[in-house]
């Protein structure tokens, strides 16, 4: 067994889009750790990146200098979002007049790839493959051990930070190992699969149904993916468990058949991941916060969960700099910190809240179904 011991001014746990951002971020002006179970990144859903990223792009010059090759790897411009959604007409938003330009659909992974090799190349001490195992307070001091999944040559590093940041995203690993409790408002879940795209219109697809709804995407290499928001205890599990028979269950709808036509020796089924929302009944502490999802997490109707990532990563930087309490541990600037940190999550949460019930509560032509009378009786 390998030990390794080392101290940092902050340590990230999760090494996804918010931490990657938060790393990028904070490394000229302090000593970063980053961290996070996966070796590597996997395939993920993604979802659009809103216009209003780029200026975060920009401000941390990240896909600037890059080829176009590698940029066609990572996003590919989305002209407009096509739905079905309160009616059967069809209604376009387009991004032609938006002054940060395109939306972008995200090949998620090679993202997630890109941004953890832009932070080495800044100077942000990475550590992949390894998980938490055990938290401390000590002597002004958080003392985090990870170890590794490799029993046979299982890796340890104990890493002293004076401040730590969990992003690690839905399970909020980090504060669930303070006792902090999570609650969880809705019982949301997407079903995907990725597939080549086949048809001329790149416009992603929105369209509402009985039990849930719809969306569909291109993203770069023309691959499509293809995911089906519905609550867990609405749909037979069997439905979600195979290719086939989810693939049974979309030919059904009428928008999704002529995706699906012609492709289906080639499709990838992903299965089902958490798309509920949620929220960490404390996002800041003694010497801690947690960021993106880690902090709350959206319902993918909002399109918002990686902008807001990106965004709360950013507000959190400037907020480090502003008050300037980790190298000196100002308790008093920790606090106001605090009260600063907190008041923001909960503006972004406020706003989701009433973005989210508007856009459901446009959808009456199933008001009667669980799915949308649950959603269409939040107050």
């Amino acid at each position: 067994m390998k030990k390794y011991t080392s101290t940092t001014d902050i340590l990230i746990i999760g090494g996804g889009i918010a931490g990657c951002i938060a790393a990028i971020s904070l490394a000229n002006d302090y000593k970063v750790t980053l961290l996070d179970k996966l070796a590597e990144p996997v395939d993920r859903i993604g979802e659009s990146l809103a216009p209003a990223a780029q200026r975060i792009l920009k401000e941390l010059s990240l896909l600037k200098n890059e080829s176009d090759i590698v940029k066609q790897t990572i996003f590919c411009n989305n002209v407009g979002m096509q739905s079905y959604w309160g009616s059967n007409e069809l209604q376009i938003v387009d991004y032609l007049r938006n002054p940060d330009g395109f939306s972008r659909s995200l090949d998620r992974k090679n993202f997630e790839i890109y941004l953890r090799q832009i932070a080495v190349e800044r100077g942000v001490d990475c550590i992949w493959g390894t998980r938490l195992f055990s938290s401390s307070y000590e002597a002004n001091y958080w003392k985090i051990t990870t170890k590794s999944d490799d029993l046979k040559n299982r890796t340890t590093h104990t890493i002293y930070a004076k401040f730590v940041i969990d992003a690690t995203g839905r399970q909020s690993h980090f504060a669930k190992s303070l006792g902090i409790e999570r609650t969880a408002y809705d019982k949301l879940i997407s079903c995907w699969m990725s597939l080549p795209n086949t048809t001329e219109n790149t416009m992603s697809t929105i369209a509402a149904a009985e039990l849930g709804w719809w969306y569909s995407a291109v993203i770069p290499n023309n691959k499509r993916v293809i995911a089906f928001q519905t609550d867990a205890d609405l749909i037979d599990r069997n439905t979600i468990k195979s290719l086939t028979a989810f693939l049974s269950f979309a030919k059904q709808q009428k928008l999704i058949l002529p995706l699906l036509e012609g492709n289906e020796a080639t499709i990838n089924f992903h299965g089902t991941v958490s798309a509920n929302t949620t929220r960490l009944a404390e996002v800041t502490g003694k010497q801690w916060v947690a960021l993106g999802d880690a902090a709350m997490s959206f319902d993918p109707l909002s399109s918002q969960g990686m902008f807001n990532a990106m965004a709360n990563a950013m507000q959190l930087q400037k907020l480090l700099s502003k008050y300037d309490f980790i190298k000196d541990l100002d308790s008093d600037k920790e606090k106001q910190f605090n009260v600063m940190y907190k008041q923001q999550i909960q503006q972004v949460w406020n706003h989701y809240l009433q973005h989210k019930n508007f856009f459901y509560s446009t959808e009456m032509r199933w008001k009667a179904s669980p799915f949308w009378k649950r959603r269409n009786s939040y107050s």
